[in-house]
């Protein structure tokens, strides 16, 4: 590890679900959100969790699971139309 960098905190999820790898998409204030790609039951998922700081550890507030490579074109397509909305 380079010097002054910080360790990442192991990520909070359970069995039976096995973290395969991760991506924090923000992390401060006591709120930590990342996408996780998770194995459970030899199926792979990927999904967007988003976790609040209390005195026992990070408790998940929020689980948003993406199934599959299709139902992720749908999410992608519904958002890419109502992103020019935005402005």
């Amino acid at each position: 590890m380079e010097a002054g960098a910080k360790k990442e905190e192991k990520i909070p999820i359970e069995p039976p679900l096995q973290t395969v790898d991760y991506r924090t998409l923000s992390k401060g204030f006591g709120w930590w959100a990342a996408a996780v790609l998770v194995e459970s039951w030899g199926r792979k998922q990927i999904c967007l969790y988003l976790w609040q700081r209390k005195k026992d550890g990070w408790k998940r507030k929020q689980k948003f699971t993406i199934h599959d490579p299709e139902k992720w074109e749908q999410i992608t397509k519904a958002v890419e139309e109502l992103l020019p909305r935005m402005q």
